[in-house]
């Protein structure tokens, strides 16, 4: 049966040859159709550069979806609503050829003027496109209009400024759509709910029970083919502006009045907002950097990031940062919200894991064999799922405690298989749910916060780079500095929930 609740709308994605589309963005859509979440009143503009017909365009994105999602069911129906439109991103001519097509579209599927504009493309593109969507009439239309794009916005506060206003002449807030696809995945949209639909954790989630928080990011892949981009932006601005910062916000956010959109941004701004700053000299103190040399995984031999395709034999650019935030509220005020994020590492997953102080008296307490924290894991991914670490009474006669697992996974009988992150974050757009969309707010207090340390980063050389194997879980000094606060790093392998 057909989801009547969200709109009709004609869906034009520019960069439609691209890898993003091929891989996340055409299987996503077909979800979307075969679920029902989406109506026959739908239909999608490939634009790119290559001159392609209607039907080469049809056949890879037919490819795109067997290759991703190894099924047919309905692929002729669904690639049938797929067109394509060579265009010159510069050239007024283009847009008036797409111009045409999208009336032609609108009225052959009844879309009622409704348009997304997907840029699955390099920012440096974003200003002229938008541009000339809205001086060629493109936006010109009864239905609703949205623009959605793709990280990085901007590569530190002054250039997503400038983008920001470019943009911000052809589309206002309310329409703009900044993906950040770590909010499209089902735990870390879990968080909101651990925390206010459980009458055990939130009168917990605060500085008098809570000892530290710590957020892993780590990737066992190197920057593959990407060494060109990463040179230029690094594991800070690649993922602590974005996914890592968003995730802290969550965490951290106050219980919104209401579950609206507004309500939600207006708490996780309060939280960016809240972050204590430091200054240059104090950036030692708070930021551990890596980059990762050869090494071995798996019986496997790596190279290091210096030796991947263009990337400078002298690189300073960091593959794994590691950080204490500490925000200075009532709620969290001496709690360190630790984060870390890396390529090669040893293994390839997204934990948070809250950490409740020790209880004051301790009649269990036994000097040779110290009681277990209890810990809340939330498992992003690969798997996903919550995991409780209690203590218990061992059996037997003594009263002897051990240390117990309570999980839930969203793979097992008791969950679903969660969509992809791409797929719920294009329905978000479609019914017009801004809920897990940033605002501009967020991404210009995340600079703001990222710049300091980057102007630190990128007038100092680390000459102890590469300071990590591949294949490790990072450099010695990120060890360092939770040791300083008595802490340490949650072994991630010894987290993982346990499938039922």
């Amino acid at each position: 049966m057909k989801n009547t609740n969200t709109p009709s709308s004609l869906i034009t994605i520019f960069g439609a040859t691209g890898d993003l589309a091929k891989r996340k963005l055409y299987p996503s859509l077909y979800h979307l159709f075969r679920k029902g979440k989406i109506s026959e009143r739908f239909a999608v503009i490939g634009v790119g550069r290559r001159d392609w017909s209607n039907e080469d365009f049809q056949e890879h994105v037919r490819t795109s979806v067997h290759n991703a999602l190894g099924k047919n069911e309905n692929i002729d129906e669904f690639v049938s609503h797929f067109y394509y439109q060579q265009n010159d991103l510069s050239n007024n001519d283009s847009y008036q050829a797409q111009k045409q097509i999208s009336e032609e579209l609108d009225e052959h599927y009844q879309l009622e003027g409704n348009r997304i504009f997907y840029l699955a493309m390099a920012p440096e593109f974003f200003g002229t496109i938008t541009e000339q969507l809205k001086n060629q009439g493109l936006t010109d239309t009864t239905g609703f209009q949205r623009l959605v794009i793709e990280k990085p916005f901007g590569h530190d506060l002054p250039s997503a400024e400038k983008l920001n206003n470019q943009i911000r002449e052809s589309f206002t807030e309310d329409q703009i759509y900044r993906i950040d696809h770590y909010l499209g995945k089902e735990m870390v949209q879990n968080i909101e709910v651990i925390r206010f639909a459980n009458a055990m954790f939130e009168p917990l989630w605060n500085n008098r029970y809570i000892s530290n928080i710590q957020v892993t990011s780590s990737e066992e892949l190197g920057v593959e083919e990407r060494g060109r981009y990463y040179e230029k932006s690094g594991a800070l601005r690649d993922m602590v502006q974005n996914h890592m910062l968003q995730m802290v916000a969550l965490l951290a956010m106050e219980p919104p009045i209401k579950l609206t959109t507004d309500e939600i941004r207006s708490e996780k701004v309060r939280v960016l907002r809240a972050l204590r700053p430091f200054e240059s000299e104090e950036v030692k103190d708070y930021f551990v950097r890596g980059q990762y040399g050869p090494g071995t995984s798996k019986d496997q031999a790596l190279k290091g990031y210096r030796e991947a395709e263009n990337v400078d034999d002298y690189s300073n650019t960091e593959t794994f940062v590691a950080g204490k935030l500490m925000i200075d509220n009532f709620r969290w005020a001496g709690v360190p919200f630790y984060i870390r994020t890396g390529k090669r590492m040893a293994t390839k997953s997204t934990k948070i894991v809250i950490q409740f102080k020790d209880i004051p008296m301790n009649l269990y307490y036994n000097t040779d064999k110290p009681l277990a924290p209890n810990l809340l894991v939330i498992h992003i991914q690969p798997e996903e799922g919550i995991t409780l670490h209690l203590n218990v009474k061992k059996s037997g006669q003594n009263i002897e405690t051990t240390p117990v697992k309570l999980n839930f996974a969203n793979t097992s009988v008791d969950g679903m298989n969660t969509p992809e992150a791409y797929e719920k974050l294009l329905h978000d757009c479609m019914r017009g749910d801004a809920t897990n969309f940033t605002h501009w707010d967020e991404v210009k207090l995340s600079w703001a916060f990222v710049d300091k340390i980057s102007e630190v980063w990128e007038r100092t050389r680390d000459e102890q780079f590469p300071n990590y194997e591949s294949g490790s879980m990072g450099p010695k000094a990120a060890d360092n500095l939770l040791a300083k606060d008595g802490y340490y790093w949650w072994p991630i392998a010894n987290l993982d929930v346990e499938q039922c």
